[in-house]
């Protein structure tokens, strides 16, 4: 039987100060806290756990790409444009750092944010189809066929 990797477990992101960031995850991002000390917090959102782990200043989980392009690793999914420019509205209204809607040529507009460290992270208003389907929305059509 061939094995394969079922879902994303957990994510670790450097942070100066566990404290202060927790309570800003927890504050603007609604994530759930599970577990603190001096070194790590767990957080959960967005479907699996989010490890804040205390790293040295200055670090963060962003990288280069080949053209010196700041960029982020991790990639959120609200549900359509509309939940995206709602959501974009909110993070400006609590003041967070927040960019620009953008159409990077695919389905769907993206926008990315980033947290007290300058972990950058990307929202995008298309939810994968597999992922909509077995957990989220049911598909009108296939109720109504259901009928």
């Amino acid at each position: 039987m061939k094995q394969s990797l079922l879902r994303i477990g957990s994510t670790y992101l450097p942070v100066s100060n566990v404290k202060r960031a927790t309570d800003w995850y927890v504050s603007n991002l609604n994530a759930e806290l599970s577990y603190q000390d001096q070194d790590k917090a767990i957080l959960n959102m967005a479907n699996q756990s989010f490890f804040l782990v205390k790293a040295k200043e200055k670090e963060c989980a962003n990288f280069y790409d080949s053209e010196g392009k700041e960029r982020f690793s991790l990639t959120f999914e609200v549900d359509g444009i509309r939940e995206l420019e709602m959501l974009r509205d909110e993070f400006v209204a609590k003041n967070m750092k927040v960019g620009e809607l953008e159409n990077r040529g695919h389905a769907g507009r993206n926008f990315v944010f980033y947290d007290l460290d300058g972990n950058m992270f990307d929202v995008w208003s298309e939810i994968s189809p597999e992922f909509k389907e077995r957990y989220l929305v049911p598909d009108p059509i296939s109720e109504e066929s259901a009928d």
